[in-house]
């Protein structure tokens, strides 16, 4: 073989390999396209792609068109997709842990939430890795509040209330119960044509949720009192993850993991505005009495003592959580 056909063959080798070696690991979201989300995870993909030199591709399938988190979980299992972005509700399937921000009542400003978050986000990391997934980026969406199509004021109307709450969400189910509540439990894809059809009348979101899945078309009353706190956890295969060179892993993490720092202070800014636009729009904000909200920090405190009894979370993040919680509170979890 003379010179240039050994130069020729080295070079169709080495091409070969390099498009072995190529990845794309497709992700599903609820998240319509155009939001705030899916820009971060767009621009963080080119980012992907241009630092590992086309090795690493992301793509994205948004608003829900690969099915709920249940179907979006059985297609990641048969290797239709390598990843998906799931509330903490929708992730518990894979770890338990990954809900424990979202107790009902359970924190009372975001202060709180930053402080418990920083000491519990890399424990629920290992879970989400025990239970076969890498958890690529967490992120805080707000606070969500109680929106409806009738007037919220106290327990009793609440009681009376068609109350969505998300399907596999057992801590939401059971801290509703426990105050009276019979909820009705749906795929977050279901709760817009269930607000049109009366199935139900009353959800919990963030502000910018409620305009993002264009539930504010629905909606006439929120209850100004801050229900649960929102998270929303980017996982794909750690079978997929570990095919990856060690310098393609760390290039995924960082620009997944500074897109979802971005999306955690832009949840803040879209939330206030948000909430401006609500209010234009006619929507009422009714602030519960002293009484009332104290009421339901009590249940929120008694489902958390509740979920801590019965094992709901792993030993160390329930340890770390309420620790961090009485830390932040001056000495008290109260």
């Amino acid at each position: 073989m003379n010179p240039l056909s050994r130069i020729s063959l080295a070079l169709a080798l080495a091409l070969a390999g390099a498009g072995a070696q190529a990845a794309t690991i497709k992700i599903a979201t609820l998240a319509p396209d155009g939001t705030s989300w899916m820009k971060e995870m767009r621009t963080s993909a080119e980012a992907i792609k241009t630092k590992t030199e086309g090795r690493v591709e992301l793509k994205f399938y948004p608003g829900g068109v690969m099915g709920d988190d249940a179907t979006v979980l059985r297609k990641i299992k048969i290797g239709q997709l390598q990843g998906g972005a799931f509330t903490g509700g929708e992730a518990s399937a894979i770890t338990k842990d990954a809900e424990v921000y979202t107790v009902p009542f359970m924190f009372r400003n975001q202060e709180e939430v930053d402080k418990v978050r920083a000491k519990v986000d890399p424990l629920i990391k290992e879970q989400f890795r025990k239970n076969g997934f890498e958890l690529l980026g967490i992120s805080g969406g707000g606070f969500a509040y109680l929106m409806s199509t009738r007037e919220l004021k106290t327990r009793d109307d609440l009681k009376s209330a068609k109350v969505w709450v998300p399907q596999g969400d057992e801590i939401a189910a059971a801290t509703f119960k426990a105050a009276g509540v019979a909820p009705i439990p749906l795929p977050l894809s279901d709760v817009y044509t269930s607000l049109q059809t009366g199935l139900i009348d009353t959800a919990a979101n963030t502000t910018a949720g409620a305009i993002a899945f264009q539930w504010h078309t629905k909606i006439k009353h929120v209850a100004d009192l801050p229900v649960i706190y929102v998270i929303g956890e980017l996982a794909v295969d750690k079978k997929a993850f570990d095919a990856l060179t060690a310098a393609d892993q760390k290039v995924l993490g960082d620009e997944i993991g500074g897109a979802f720092e971005r999306i955690d202070k832009l949840a803040r800014s879209d939330n206030a505005s948000a909430r401006t636009a609500l209010e234009q729009q006619g929507i009422k904000f009714t602030a519960p009495s002293e009484a009332e909200r104290k009421s339901w920090e009590a249940i929120g405190a008694d489902a958390n003592k509740q979920l801590s009894a019965g094992g709901a979370f792993s030993p160390e993040v329930q340890k770390t959580l309420d620790a961090t919680l009485a830390e932040a509170r001056g000495g008290s979890a109260k």
